[in-house]
């Protein structure tokens, strides 16, 4: 005969919402952080197109320039577990941003604002790439 035990809750685990999470401070900061790093790189951006002389454009258009390609490919990687899925779209981040500046260098034709450009048309093609496969795939039928 077997016994099954249970398992006394204990004060954390009676606190757990419906979804599984509990309650408390830093629970939801991930979204947060998320928020707050797209809008520091987005003013980069901006601060990198208007050709603004502030010392914090080169650390914020940095940050855009890692984080749009990253997120971009991403979100075309959702089959791997998210440590992957980081370190493959932040590698390929750093390649598209290569990529883009070894052309642009080749042209003749280097300017900040011309890169900002680049990287966003860049990532907002990967990123309708994918939206576009997976609205495709999702309206498939299965016989």
């Amino acid at each position: 005969m077997q016994t099954i035990g249970s398992k006394t809750p204990s004060p954390d685990d009676a606190e757990a919402d419906a979804d599984g999470t509990r309650p408390g401070p830093g629970r939801g900061l991930s979204p947060l952080l998320a928020g707050a790093a797209t809008a520091v790189s987005a003013a980069g951006a901006s601060l990198a197109f208007i050709d603004s002389d502030s010392p914090l454009r080169a650390p914020c258009a940095l940050l855009f320039l890692l984080a749009a390609p990253a997120v971009a490919i991403a979100a075309a990687l959702r089959g791997l577990d998210p440590l992957g899925r980081a370190v493959t779209a932040l590698a390929g981040a750093i390649v598209a941003d290569m990529l883009i500046a070894q052309g642009m260098l080749a042209v003749h034709r280097w300017s900040a604002r011309g890169g900002v450009v680049a990287v966003a048309v860049l990532s907002l093609l990967i990123l309708l790439s994918t939206l576009f496969r997976t609205r495709k795939s999702g309206n498939r039928t299965q016989d």
